[in-house]
């Protein structure tokens, strides 16, 4: 399936152009796209710079694991984990901890497909366009595969039993994969309603609403003892990360088919 039944609206957000590029960088990344176009089609473009993009955010992933292992040796950013733990562990009720308890369960593997699936259906009948669908498979998939690379990678322990609240997890704790998957679809689907949104206030709305769901989610797991501070705040940084990737590849994928769509028109303006 391909991405050309979307709307002229999909490639700007506001009165900002996606397919305008004003640094250096982005007039580099946009002649990278086109070589490859000479090869690969508009949507393999989106496909192959996400997959570079994606590597290079693992790269980082790992990077940042061995950078925690030596600071946690020596008692850095680390040093904040257990001071936080501490103040939850004193902030604790019963009413809070029943109800951060059914929230948390939202960002889990059964929680976060539910939800993506739905809002991702909803936005897929809404605006008859496919991208929503592609888009969202490619954020999912790159969070999950961060997110075991990460475990298997770093491998850290999460708090101690007797410091969490039941039902227990036993999985690594780097990083937070209810953090991870939550930062990055909801990042995702904040940039997707943004271009069908026509004020700045509700464009900011759907950025707040991203920000306060991926964080929420992220302090849930430290509260309820299921996660250390740094696991949720690399897992917040990669969330990002991924986002960025995967809104620079749909922005180059939108430029190339812009630019392919405008040379027949301007190839037949000099033929006549």
């Amino acid at each position: 399936m391909r991405l050309d039944d979307d709307q002229p609206s999909d490639a700007s957000i506001g009165d900002r152009d996606l397919t305008r590029w004003r640094s250096r960088l982005g007039h580099g990344l946009v002649g990278l796209a086109r070589r490859l176009a000479r090869t690969f089609s508009a949507d393999s473009v989106l496909y192959v710079t996400s997959a570079i993009g994606g590597v290079v955010v693992v790269a980082l992933l790992v990077v940042g694991g061995q950078i925690y292992e030596a600071v946690e040796e020596g008692d850095g950013i680390a040093g904040f984990d257990r001071p936080v733990l501490d103040a939850a562990l004193s902030l604790r009720t019963a009413t809070n901890t029943r109800v951060l308890t059914v929230f948390t369960h939202l960002g889990g593997p059964v929680g976060m497909t539910i939800i993506a699936t739905a809002i991702t259906v909803l936005m897929v009948w809404r605006w008859r366009s496919r991208t929503p669908l592609f888009l969202m498979l490619l954020a999912v998939a790159g969070s999950l595969t961060m997110t075991n690379v990460g475990k298997a990678i770093v491998g850290r322990a999460r708090p101690p039993l007797a410091d969490a609240v039941p039902p227990y997890e036993y999985a690594f704790s780097f990083p937070s994969g209810h953090a991870l998957n939550s930062t990055v679809i909801s990042g995702m689907v904040a940039y997707l309603v943004m271009a069908h949104l026509r004020t700045r206030i509700a464009r900011a709305g759907a950025v707040l609403a991203a920000v306060v769901w991926s964080v929420s989610m992220g302090l849930s797991r430290v509260f309820l003892g299921h996660h250390w501070l740094t696991d949720v705040m690399f897992a917040w940084v990669i969330g990002l990360a991924w986002i960025g990737v995967l809104v620079t590849a749909h922005r180059l994928f939108l430029t190339v088919r812009r630019r392919r769509r405008e040379e027949p028109q301007s190839a037949q303006e000099l033929v006549d």
